[in-house]
């Protein structure tokens, strides 16, 4: 007999909570949940292995609705294996946008370590710069200006 766990198991498993889970069942993201006798929901050892990509799929912002997209595709058969691909490289092309974005900024922060290396290496003793604007000084018109 195949392993199966509780609700409880699988979120502590998971990480995701409870509710998350039933969420996920309910908008079509996990579908096909077994059930006990008594009703309650029973995820198997493939059950988690689907939530682990779906995790991953949403830890990489897909969207829900793309998610669920794909997760219909999936249950529709080997036939949608063009659209899914599809789905997937579009979806991979966006991690590799915004991974480019976080290299520009990562770029950035170890320049200003470096710099900071330097001086703190020089014995300056540092506090952070004030990065806030100064107030602006603002005069009270008079009646005579314009």
């Amino acid at each position: 007999m195949t392993d199966t766990r509780t609700i409880q198991r699988a979120a502590e498993e998971t990480g995701l909570s409870a509710d998350t889970l039933r969420y996920y069942e309910r908008i079509g993201i996990l579908p096909g949940i077994g059930r006990s006798q008594s009703g309650h929901r029973r995820f198997t050892d493939d059950d988690m292995g689907w939530i682990k990509l779906v995790q991953c799929l949403r830890a990489t912002g897909m969207p829900l609705e793309d998610l669920h997209r794909y997760a219909e595709l999936v249950q529709e058969g080997e036939h949608t294996a063009a659209e899914r691909l599809g789905l997937l490289e579009d979806h991979k092309c966006r991690i590799e946008a915004e991974l480019a974005e976080l290299m520009v900024a990562l770029d950035l922060v170890d320049m200003k370590i470096a710099g900071y290396t330097k001086l703190v290496a020089k014995g300056f003793d540092l506090e952070p710069p004030d990065h806030r604007p100064v107030p602006r000084r603002v005069r009270p018109r008079t009646e005579h200006q314009h």
